[in-house]
């Protein structure tokens, strides 16, 4: 076998080849210094801007001749306050671009239900963590919980309506 002009092996790791010991990427072993030394450069892969996620999701939707871009936008943002949240320490698990798809998949399946879609892709994660994580979405998506009009004064036979 020979490689043509520009042939590149790339490898990827959630661990860098340090091994995992928190738990979140348990299979991945420590790799040996002299094989790590053999890649010249590590590439950090943060996840996407906002507006190129919702692009993914929206694509995802097309997949299935859906177009809900309410929907992308509110996973997306929902997805980024966990992934804040995540990195300042005040949860332990986070949300994938890949997860969000999964979702979108779920929504299509699920005859566009998103909050059926979003609990059974919230399964994999213990009872706390896929509570609060339903929660924040209810509160990112106003219209799953549309506040109620306010009541109506109440009419008064009283042709003086001052309250004394």
């Amino acid at each position: 076998v020979y490689p043509k002009q520009g042939f590149t092996v790339i490898a990827t790791a959630n661990t860098k080849g340090q091994g995992d010991a928190d738990g979140k990427f348990i299979t991945s072993n420590v790799l040996d210094e002299a094989f790590l030394e053999r890649f010249a450069i590590t590439l950090e892969q943060e996840y996407p801007l906002a507006t190129v996620e919702i692009k993914i999701l929206e694509k995802a939707l097309a997949v299935y001749g859906l177009n809900n871009s309410h929907f992308a936008l509110k996973l997306t943002d929902w997805a980024n306050t966990i992934r804040k949240t995540y990195a300042e320490g005040a949860c332990d698990q986070t949300m994938s671009t890949r997860r969000l798809v999964h979702i979108v998949n779920a929504f299509a399946i699920f005859g566009q239900d998103r909050m059926k879609a979003i609990t059974v892709c919230l399964n994999r994660f213990d009872i706390q963590t896929r509570s609060t994580f339903l929660e924040l979405y209810t509160k990112i998506d106003e219209t799953l919980n549309p506040a109620p009009a306010p009541p109506a004064p109440a009419a008064s036979n009283d042709p003086d309506d001052r309250p004394f």
